[in-house]
């Protein structure tokens, strides 16, 4: 496990060191010479090298802008002035341009950007031909990156209703839209519209329904600096979807998932009832059984002198608490005719270092306040409930089960204020097929996302930056990169082991310790058993043996001795070959008896030979 955990930290060390060597860069060619002549963008993984064409859409669309060709056309410029504010305020004067990212540059690849600061925007577009709702879905997409990050404003596009009376040039915030969608933040209120005009079939006045806000925190996508791709999805079957960056931030019926639902309820109050003057609507009364206690003392105050305290001695009663600093001096523009008599500031007096002027004694809670006297509260035995008016049928009910037939658009537009500027929006698209969007989204969005993941600085560079704001990391990276190194060390380190050697050779005692198979391969004798009566017969019957064997050896050896000069007889020699096979059989015979019996251990025996004399 420790060595796991050392490769773990080692393999994350190297993974970090690595990753700032990698090659984060990615060549962008610009081959279009006319970009609105282009069609998709081409890879070319041999040379590394990623080819940048103006997107064409594939498919039935009704509204596409890419601003590669550098020009506005098409677009119109908003010379409307908006209601109820100062002339220099209404104006739309905000100034737009067609540039390149800031950063992470297509070569080639252009985008409407919002120049001004605190100023109103406002321009628009005609579509190719107006988008009828009826039974094809309702696809809008574009792109938007906040350059310099967002403090207060918007980055979202109005589809301008198609009432016949539309003049470009008079666009501004009340002119009459369809539907709004985009993104939205001030202060810390991040959002993502998602709002259509549903018009009453009874009255003909149009109400604006939001959708319920997004499950996910938006704080990113205006605070990251990248572009990000807004695509809506408005479906026949009444309901919708929202993405950002092809993921899914919010989906919902038309029905059920907007603010104010589509359709009004059956019945409303009364507008004429009123709550009569008898009705009784309080919960609890004073009781009116209730007395006021004889003891009660309202006139005690809530707080009075502490009567135990004491002067502390050195106070000074005659010291101002402030005097005036005697090294201030008066300024030379001082003018005493138009400033008036020049006074030094004051400051703490620094004789009061335990305090001057009257002394009072401190103030403490009055144990004897009860302040004023009110009964307890009881249940009102009147109470009648809280009044409501009356319920009526709702004269303007009505019941719109297809919401999603709403005014048919032609134009698009974007009516913007913003506190900051250079708001970069580009690969505006409107169709009926997701299948249209999502090629356009790769021709156009998906190069710059892998320009923009190719030019991410590496790790290291990461956390340098990081620890340029805060020095208190470089003390933490230490640690982090020294932690494995040390680990590594104290297992790797070569350490001198202790070996215990013991005695293999067989004892000097007639009876060897017994030993396994396994211990004579390791070479370590096991401790010796404890001693059984079974045992202790065996030894004792080998030691009989061992006598009887010594005393036949003292026999044979006196004919040995008579015939020292001649050498040793026949019948000795005989008789000795005779012994030595009867003590062999009578030892191997006991050692098998003790061996069968399944209790003792099998015990070594010294074979006991008969020397020359």
């Amino acid at each position: 496990m420790h060595f796991q955990s050392v490769g773990l930290c080692l393999g994350l060390l190297f993974i970090t060191v690595n990753a700032e060597f990698m090659n984060d860069g990615v060549e962008v060619e610009d081959v279009s010479e006319n970009p609105e002549e282009s069609s998709v963008k081409e890879d070319d993984p041999s040379s590394g090298t990623i080819k940048y064409k103006t997107p064409q859409p594939v498919g039935e669309v009704y509204f596409t802008e890419t601003f590669d060709s550098g020009r506005l056309a098409g677009w119109v410029l908003s010379k409307a002035k908006k209601d109820d504010m100062d002339s220099e305020l209404s104006m739309y004067d905000g100034r737009w341009e067609i540039e390149e990212l800031k950063e992470d540059q297509v070569p080639g690849d252009r985008g409407l950007v919002l120049k001004s600061k605190a100023k109103h925007h406002a321009i628009s577009a005609v579509l190719e031909k107006p988008f009828i709702f009826s039974d094809k879905p309702l696809i809008v997409q574009y792109e938007v990156n906040f350059q310099d990050g967002i403090d207060c404003g918007g980055a979202y596009i109005k589809l301008l209703a198609d009432t016949g009376d539309l003049i470009l040039e008079n666009f501004y915030d009340k002119t009459s839209y369809t539907v709004m969608f985009g993104p939205d933040k001030c202060g810390e209120d991040y959002k993502l519209h998602f709002i259509f005009r549903h018009k009453h079939p009874k009255t003909g006045v149009f109400e604006e329904k939001h959708a319920k806000p997004p499950d996910v925190d938006l704080k990113e996508f205006f605070t990251d600096r990248k572009t990000h791709l807004y695509t809506l999805v408005m479906n026949p079957d009444d309901t919708f979807e929202i993405f950002i960056d092809q993921k899914v931030v919010n989906q919902g019926s038309l029905l059920e998932d907007v603010v104010p639902p589509i359709n009004p309820p059956r019945e409303i109050d009364d507008p004429s009832d009123t709550k009569p003057d008898e009705w009784d609507d309080r919960a609890k009364i004073p009781d009116p059984t209730a007395v006021k206690p004889e003891d009660w003392d309202e006139n005690e105050p809530a707080q009075i002198e502490d009567s135990s305290a004491v002067k502390p001695d050195g106070w000074l009663d005659d010291e101002p608490k402030f005097i005036p600093n005697p090294n201030a001096q008066k300024p030379d523009d001082w003018n005493d005719d138009m400033d008036g008599e020049w006074e030094a500031p004051h400051m703490p007096n620094p004789a009061c270092q335990i305090g001057c002027g009257e002394w009072k004694p401190p103030m403490i809670d009055n144990p004897k306040y009860k302040g004023v006297w009110k009964p307890p509260m009881i249940n009102n035995p009147s109470y009648q409930g809280i009044w409501s008016p009356q319920k009526i049928p709702n004269p303007d009910y009505f019941e719109d089960d297809h919401p999603f037939l709403l005014t048919s658009f032609s134009a698009l537009g974007l009516e913007l204020w913003s506190m900051t500027p250079n708001i970069y929006f580009d690969n505006f698209i409107i169709c009926s097929e997701k299948e249209v969007a999502d090629r356009w989204a790769a021709d156009g969005w998906g190069l710059k996302i892998i320009v923009a993941n190719a030019n991410e600085p590496g790790v290291l560079r990461q956390l340098t930056t990081a620890a340029e704001e805060r020095p208190w990391l470089w003390l933490m990276y230490l640690v982090m990169a020294g932690l494995p190194i040390a680990l590594l060390t104290s297992f790797c380190w070569p350490r001198k082991v202790k070996k215990k050697y013991e005695d293999m050779g067989p004892k000097t005692t007639d009876i060897c310790k017994p030993q396994t198979k396994a211990a004579l391969e390791q070479g370590v004798e096991e401790e010796k058993a404890p001693e059984k009566p079974e045992d202790l017969e065996e030894e004792k019957k080998l030691s009989d043996s061992d006598v009887v064997i010594a005393e036949k050896e003292e026999e044979v050896a006196e004919p040995e001795e008579k015939s020292e000069e001649e050498g040793e007889t026949i019948e000795g020699q005989e008789e000795v070959s005779k012994l030595n096979k009867s003590a062999s059989e009578d030892e191997m015979k006991e050692a098998d008896e003790s061996t069968g019996s399944g209790d003792a251990p099998v015990k070594s025996l010294r074979k006991r030979r008969v020397r020359k004399d």
